[in-house]
């Protein structure tokens, strides 16, 4: 007998039939349509509201409602894959997602639009983590870092177009083709899962198992991600511990979502899996995944809002600014997929928080009231570049250790938790740049107070020019201080947005020495070396 045939046979790794970069094209486009879909809308509230008889604080609820349904989906698709199967849930998902973004698009009143919001949100809650763990699977640990790099590029760009387009869509037809334009997409993608997606042989014997119903768990995760979602979108708005409702969101918040853990902790079928967390580079790369989606959201807020606010642009005109920002992501991410294969991931992490470090400090010098067009364009692109060295290698280390069959598991967690990095870090700068404003407008407003020679000197000059050119000396007069006022509360703003820059600067900075924390790993993406 030949020492060939005495040897154990090799485990069968499985591999889908159809070739993997089709199956992925296919999913990632149905990640990139329902990222799209997280801010698209944002532009068209104010006609949202005008066509339905709303008030625009209403109409803001078409945002939260959505976000409130995903992010309670989100942490649980592993759960509800294991339970029904990853590729019935995902063409679920897709279904109940295209069919309400139909209803959406022809809601009679904001009361129906906010019903099919929810179950909008709630179908788009499994397509990015379903999407993920699709490609985890589909491709064998040595390619993974390519697979993730095409998901990267819905993950990050969708949002960053979302809002011209959505501006674009709006100005040129109605606020209501947000929505109808995800029926093509949606039906075609539909099609695509139903021919080339197919689950491993493990996902069947899990689902054969039966899973077992967690009552309380959902019920702890609906309160608890719901209460905070609603608290983040809203806390600024209603001032915070100022207000009864927001003070109440926070308590509800925290007792639920502590009380989730424990209970978790010790079920057998947990919706969440928190045992995850004990693997040390998994924990370690979802705080920075929830760093990544503050700090992309943080920007993605700051820059248009600057523009727009400050400088006078328009919503298409910011959105050009900044999209060069994306296509310099577009060619990025795939470099980083190959990267991933040759340097070890906790090098280009580090080197992305490092890129990203600078970027923010660099903002606060370049960021004033007479910036140019150019400067803020490539302002933008020096904030992504940090950005495409971080997405893909610690969406691969989340994986790293981790068996297969908790794949779903992981997806479900690590999109989780940079959606909640999104909603924190946008809550976040909204709440820095108000605050930090009414703090430099108190300070300014020192050198600009009656007694002073400068702020005469001032009055007396524009009173002068303005009479000048016809207005009667009491109104010009009047003018010259509402123009000194204007001149000092956009002073403010200025310096509130260098502060904010200056706070991601320092968070990105405290990232880059977590990142020597994480252990080497094998370039093929397998397994963790032991040092």
């Amino acid at each position: 007998m030949s020492t060939a045939a005495s040897l154990p046979a090799e485990p069968e790794i499985w591999r889908p039939k159809f070739n993997p970069w089709l199956i992925a094209v296919v999913v990632a486009l149905a990640a990139f349509m329902e990222v799209l879909d997280t801010s698209i809308a944002n532009v068209a509230l104010p006609y949202m509201a005008g066509n339905l008889g709303a008030s625009n604080d209403q109409s803001t609820w078409v945002l939260t409602s959505y976000l409130v349904s995903n992010a309670i989906v989100l942490p649980i698709t592993g759960w509800l894959a294991g339970a029904f199967g990853r590729k019935r849930f995902f063409m679920t998902c897709l279904f109940v997602f295209t069919v309400s973004s139909l209803l959406c698009g022809i809601a009679p009143s904001l009361g129906l639009l906010l019903f099919f919001r929810v179950l909008q949100g709630a179908g788009g809650g499994g397509l990015q983590p379903m999407a993920q763990a699709i490609l985890a699977d589909t491709f064998p640990p040595e390619k993974r870092g390519l697979a993730f790099a095409l998901y990267g590029i819905t993950a990050v760009t969708a949002p960053t177009i979302g809002p011209t387009l959505g501006g674009w869509i709006t100005f040129n037809y109605s606020w209501r083709w947000i929505f109808f334009i995800n029926l093509p997409v949606g039906l075609l993608t539909l099609f695509l899962v139903y021919h080339f997606v197919e689950d491993p042989p493990y996902l069947a014997k899990i689902k054969a198992a039966g899973v077992k119903l967690d009552y309380v768990g959902i019920g702890l995760l609906a309160l608890g991600v719901g209460a905070l979602q609603v608290l983040l979108d809203k806390g600024q708005e209603d001032d915070w511990f100022g207000s009864r409702f927001i003070t109440t969101l926070v308590i509800t918040a925290v007792v639920c979502l502590v009380g989730l853990v424990i209970w978790e902790w010790f079920q057998k079928a947990p919706i969440v899996d928190v045992h995850l967390f004990k693997n040390f580079n998994f924990a370690i790369s979802n705080l920075m995944m929830f760093m990544l989606g503050l700090m992309l959201f943080s920007s993605l807020v700051l820059m248009p809002l600057f523009l727009q606010t400050l400088l006078g642009y328009t919503a298409q005109v910011a959105g050009l600014a900044i999209s060069a920002g994306g296509v310099c992501l577009l060619i990025e991410m795939p470099i980083m997929g190959q990267l991933t294969t040759k340097v070890q991931a906790r090098r280009l992490i580090a080197f992305g928080w490092v890129c990203l470090a600078i970027a923010m400090f660099y903002s606060t010098k370049r960021i004033d009231l007479q910036i140019a067009f150019g400067t803020a364009m490539w302002l933008r692109v020096a904030q992504v570049v940090g950005m495409g060295f971080l997405f893909v290698p610690i969406t691969l280390v989340a994986y790293i250790g981790i068996p297969p069959e908790k794949n779903n598991a992981v997806s479900g967690i690590v999109n989780f938790m940079r959606n909640m990095g999104s909603s924190v870090g946008t809550s976040l700068v909204t709440t820095l740049l108000a605050r930090r404003s009414q703090y430099h407008q108190e300070i300014l407003i020192g050198y600009v107070r009656g007694g002073s020679s400068q702020l005469q000197g001032s009055v007396i000059g524009l009173t002068q020019q303005l009479a000048s050119a016809g207005l009667e000396r009491h109104t010009a007069q009047k003018t010259a201080y509402a123009s000194i006022y204007r001149a000092v509360q956009a002073q403010a703003s200025a310096l509130s947005y260098i502060d904010t820059f200056m706070v991601l600067s320092v968070l990105s900075t405290i990232m880059i020495f977590l990142a020597f924390l994480l252990k080497k790993n094998d370039l093929g993406g397998g397994h963790v070396v032991v040092e």
